[in-house]
């Protein structure tokens, strides 16, 4: 081999070793190395950045936070205490994030407003700009992966938002075989919210997520669940009770209520008033 040759194929040796450096560099290091923003002992304000409308009365709330690169700090599971005051009166409400830790500078809320809501019409009259407070985490349910063999989910309206969180979490976790059922219920198709992202996800991982609809008002030619969602259909697409699975709930009271009555008939640990993580069946 001539010097020239020799000289090339070093040159093209060393660029070769930087470009691998670079990629492992870009690949391996950490997406924020910020402290989280939350602080469960302080109230701080983040100002509204986007609004997204996702159905008549829902909307995701896209809130900065002060630096592109930090992180709410929100664990898995958990939610955040928003609080403002509204006709003289302080009000606090608990909601989950639809964001997680991986998007960085911003976390989004999904709501859902109701007329006789105090947060959510608060939220729903919010211009870009404008601030709310924020406190957390708050929670008892804190994912981590091989939590359990087999997760089933039961959720109603915008109680999938918690719900979300936690199966995004899982299946982006190849080392992760928990398994994962969701019952989702609603009263007509379009307050369905996120469901081309559920319908994608249960199609790129048939194996380990499935999501079953059950509607009030069902269309013609609905292949879902119709009317309330029943005991049969909990026990066949719910994993069996036992001790390595967990069964997760968030809905309306009403509908709460009857899935803990269904949940006894079928057998499944009754769930405590504040449930823990270690609880087989854990109502947020």
């Amino acid at each position: 081999m001539s010097v020239v040759d020799s000289t090339q194929t070093q040159i093209l040796l060393a660029a070769f070793l930087v470009s691998g450096s670079i990629v492992a560099y870009l690949l391996l290091r950490p997406k924020s190395t910020r402290k989280p923003v939350l602080n469960p002992a302080e109230w701080q304000q983040f100002p509204l950045i986007q609004k997204t409308q996702v159905s008549p009365n829902t909307a995701i709330y896209r809130f900065g936070l002060p630096r592109p690169d930090d992180v709410l700090g929100l664990p898995i599971g958990q939610h955040i205490a928003i609080q403002a005051e509204i006709n003289g009166k302080t009000i606090q409400r608990s909601y989950t994030p639809t964001s997680s830790d991986d998007d960085l500078g911003y976390f989004d809320l999904m709501v859902k407003s109701y007329e006789q809501g105090n947060i959510s019409k608060f939220l729903a009259l919010l211009k870009i700009g404008d601030n709310i407070r924020v406190k957390g985490p708050k929670g008892q349910f804190n994912y981590r992966p091989l939590l359990s063999r087999e997760i089933g989910m039961i959720a109603g309206g915008t109680g999938i938002t918690p719900m979300l969180q936690i199966i995004r979490a899982i299946l982006k976790n190849a080392n992760d075989g928990c398994k994962v059922n969701l019952i989702y219920a609603n009263v007509n198709e379009e307050d369905i919210l996120l469901r081309k992202e559920l319908d994608d996800l249960a199609a790129t991982y048939p194996d380990r997520f499935f999501v079953y609809y059950v509607l009030n008002n069902a269309p013609a030619g609905w292949t879902g669940g119709v009317g309330f969602i029943s005991k049969e259909q909990i026990a066949k697409h719910m994993p069996p009770a036992s001790h390595d699975i967990k069964i997760l709930m968030c809905g309306p009271p009403p509908m709460m209520t009857a899935m803990k009555k269904h949940l006894n008939d079928l057998d499944y640990t009754a769930p405590r008033t504040i449930s823990k993580l270690d609880d087989q069946v854990f109502l947020f």
